[in-house]
């Protein structure tokens, strides 16, 4: 029976960027589709100042990740990004990009998404600009999706907050409070897979999918 796997998400989630190698793997998987469903956790009221207190707990938070997952966090994003106070730590702008892929190129929704992700963990690049975001979608060929992050209409912003609203909605439903969540369906039944095997063994992860 297909499965569908509702992936929820911030694009600004270390743990979320830990996860995107497993997250490939998925794909690969027989009669199972992903859907990735950005919550908007860090955007809004979610968003908030980049400071020193901030800045050295999410670096002690990013060496573990890297250390389970083996996903790089460089010196770059520390000093540009982390170090950088000026800006908001806010996925809005990231969430709008990818809103944007999902409305004109839905098949390469996660390749956009690994390309924030490299351009904020590796590059260091400021994906809480609209115009970076726009090149980095420029970059990949997206030339519709990227023209539409440059000049946000009304219709993508709707189309965002429907798409973060369902997210939300999900998260309230399984009682979740964090992110990266996966919520697997298979017919009547829906259940949130242990998000901790995307970490600690993808393998038995992909098994009880394939099993379910």
């Amino acid at each position: 029976m297909t499965k569908t796997l509702h992936y929820l998400f911030d694009p600004l989630c270390g743990w979320c960027y830990g996860a995107t190698p497993v997250l490939s793997a998925l794909l690969e998987i027989p009669d199972v589709s992903v859907e990735l469903l950005p919550t908007g956790l860090f955007s809004g009221a979610g968003a908030r100042p980049m400071d020193s207190e901030f800045a050295a707990y999410a670096w002690s938070n990013d060496q573990r990740i890297e250390r389970l997952t083996g996903q790089r966090f460089s010196e770059q994003y520390r000093q540009q990004v982390l170090g950088d106070h000026q800006r908001l730590f806010d996925s809005g702008p990231a969430t709008l990009a990818l809103t944007a892929v999902s409305l004109t190129t839905p098949a390469r929704e996660l390749e956009a998404l690994k390309a924030v992700q490299h351009g904020r963990y590796v590059d260091g690049k400021d994906v809480s600009s609209l115009a970076t975001l726009a090149g980095l979608l420029q970059g990949l060929g997206l030339v519709q999706a990227a023209a539409m992050v440059a000049q946000p209409d009304e219709a993508l912003l709707a189309a965002n907050r429907a798409r973060t609203g369902r997210a939300q909605a999900l998260m309230r439903e399984f009682g979740a409070h964090g992110v990266p969540t996966l919520v697997a369906e298979s017919g009547a039944r829906r259940w949130v897979v242990n998000h901790a095997a995307f970490y600690s063994n993808p393998r038995a992860l992909l098994n009880e999918l394939e099993a379910a």
